[in-house]
């Protein structure tokens, strides 16, 4: 007959073991934690793509945040920074709907923040090792904390419209940064071979060139336009607004002309399909913008239509840039996983 003592002292079984973390693990993981947890996970290639294109995404959306502050007048909703008030880190009630709109936008920051780093850990952490693609996602770390200090610099001054124009040229920034990361991520590591001929890569480069005037010029309308930032009386830049405004759409005119002189050449010269789908689609969200900022011109600058403009300008420097990586293609090539001394040189970096 057993013995009913042992019934009462016997542990039942376990479903597994819970792996022990040393102290040298966790003095690893101090040091240097992407490399510890690159040790111990891989991720699949649709894992570091999506981690790629959730940065992206999130780079979009805090132009689209930042544009809904500015044409809510709620630009110093929180009156300082890095708090919101002298004596609150958050907005109060007190502040009403333009603190919790401006509030929101800074919070918004650190949403963007965990997406660059999500997207920094699974470049870090893909087998194998590829040091370009993490340098990219460093790169985009350091624009969003810059631009976040840049912000603050825009309150602190009263939203003076060249900090603005500044804090929109920097997102834009991290937005090329973060395109060429995405789509660095389906290519190898090889030599890039270009599918064009240089004078097809030039008239692509005086495209390129043509959007960046054409997004500064941009710049220069909204700090000379009437949407301030805020409810009360902001400093405009001093030029005409109907001067410039002029001036961007024969710019934008520009840009359309040359892309749809780059479809047809690529036309006429066999290109590969992949330049030619990027073309085509640029043309058509060229056009697109173009049709509404014709229409908000001509009807008073509404506040969802010059939104729609914001988005629809980063969504523009998007595929001009994907066109641009459209024309070239990089083979794969085997890399190794670095050894410590890799490891090592990269901390210190």
């Amino acid at each position: 007959m057993p013995d009913p003592r042992e019934s009462v002292h016997k542990r039942p079984p376990t479903m597994g073991r819970v792996p022990k973390v040393t102290r040298a693990d966790a003095l690893a993981a101090l040091r240097n934690p992407l490399a510890f947890i690159a040790a111990r996970w891989t991720p699949e290639p649709r894992t570091v793509r999506r981690a790629t294109l959730s940065a992206l995404v999130m780079s979009v959306l805090i132009v689209v945040t930042g544009g809904a502050v500015r044409l809510t007048g709620s630009g110093l909703g929180c009156p300082t920074w890095p708090k919101c008030t002298d004596d609150s880190l958050t907005s109060t009630a007190a502040m009403g709907v333009h603190g919790a709109i401006e509030f929101g936008n800074r919070m918004l920051t650190y949403v963007l923040c965990a997406a660059v780093g999500w997207a920094i850990i699974a470049a870090r952490s893909q087998k194998p090792y590829r040091r370009g693609l993490v340098r990219l996602g460093w790169a985009q770390f350091w624009i969003v904390m810059s631009n976040a200090v840049l912000g603050g610099i825009v309150v602190l001054v009263g939203l003076n419209p060249y900090t603005v124009a500044a804090h929109f040229v920097a997102t834009s920034a991290l937005i090329a940064v973060a395109t060429v990361m995405w789509q660095r991520v389906g290519e190898g590591d090889g030599e890039p071979r270009p599918l064009v001929g240089k004078a097809v890569q030039q008239l692509v480069w005086f495209l390129v060139a043509a959007s960046v005037l054409l997004i500064l010029v941009g710049t220069v309308v909204t700090g000379a336009g009437p949407h301030a930032g805020d409810s009360s009386e902001v400093e405009r830049m001093p030029v005409d607004w109907e001067t410039v405004s002029k001036l961007h759409a024969v710019l934008a005119w520009i840009v359309v002309t040359l892309t749809f002189a780059l479809w047809f050449v690529l036309k006429a010269v066999d290109a590969p399909g992949g330049p030619l789908r990027r073309t085509r689609e640029l043309f058509l969200i060229l056009l697109a913008q173009g049709a509404i900022g014709y229409v908000q011109y001509f009807t008073d600058l509404p506040e969802i239509l010059v939104g729609l403009h914001m988005f629809g300008s980063a969504v523009m420097w998007i595929w001009v840039l994907r066109v641009v990586l459209s024309l070239r293609e990089r083979p794969g090539v085997l890399a190794e996983v670095p050894g410590p001394a890799a490891e090592a040189s990269l901390t210190k970096a």
